[in-house]
């Protein structure tokens, strides 16, 4: 049960649906900061909670932790984020889905070049040898015998 001192970490648990060790794990990467109570126990404050949420919603939309806690360190310690904080963040993450939105259309838009291919033909293939960067290294199917894509 939360206390004046703050949440409790079972009770952080309770209200975000995480695991304690998940809580932990979160702790050591960064993303929360718990004070600790003259028995050195954890205690956690309700803006820990939106913190949690946002990581597991921002976890379900694919982004690694590493990201996730880069974003994060924007956020104000010892009280809540505000709205405009919160825009800072959605700021960060939409120009991150936006380039990811690319990189799938770009994608999307080259694989018709790879049906039937069988990666035999890849002096047309515009996923994985653009301009035939591999034809430069001798002939045959490179990227089928170990060779690494052209960069």
């Amino acid at each position: 049960m939360a206390s004046k001192g703050g949440l409790a970490i079972g009770d952080l648990a309770a209200r975000t649906g995480l695991a304690v060790s998940a809580i932990r794990h979160y702790e050591t990467v960064g993303l929360i900061a718990p004070l600790r109570n003259a028995g050195g126990h954890r205690r956690y404050g309700r803006a820990d909670i939106r913190r949690l949420s946002f990581v597991m919603i921002a976890q379900r939309l694919g982004f690694p932790l590493a990201r996730i806690a880069e974003i994060m360190a924007g956020l104000p310690e010892g009280r809540p984020p505000t709205r405009e904080d919160w825009a800072g963040i959605s700021g960060a993450f939409r120009r991150d889905i936006d380039a990811r939105i690319a990189a799938l259309a770009s994608l999307r838009d080259k694989l018709d070049g790879c049906i039937g291919c069988g990666c035999l033909s890849l002096d047309r293939c515009a996923l994985y040898n653009p301009a035939d960067r591999a034809g430069q290294r001798g002939p045959g199917p490179r990227y089928l015998m170990g060779d690494a894509p052209a960069g």
